[in-house]
């Protein structure tokens, strides 16, 4: 099985705050892949939103997100969506 992975620049003047992170983090556990968010080298659990909210990721800045799991296609292609409308 392969990895889906892609990168994101966050277009939300305020980043990844608070109500993006937590939503996020319900789109993540709606599926059984593990994926993750790295940014300059730290990568975070995109199911923890302590750990995601630690991240500070700023307008400008680009992420990369990495899928892996039975339903990692469905699960990145939710992740994409969800980042492009809401961050």
């Amino acid at each position: 099985m392969s990895m889906k992975e892609f990168q994101y620049t966050v277009k939300d003047a305020c980043g990844i705050h608070a109500r993006p992170a937590g939503l996020l983090v319900k789109v993540v556990k709606g599926f059984s892949s593990t994926a993750t968010l790295e940014k300059n080298g730290k990568t975070c659990d995109l199911r923890k939103l302590m750990a995601l909210m630690g991240m500070g990721v700023k307008q400008g800045e680009t992420v990369t997100i990495k899928v892996e799991g039975e339903d990692e296609d469905a699960a990145a292609e939710a992740i994409q969506k969800f980042l492009i409308e809401n961050v």
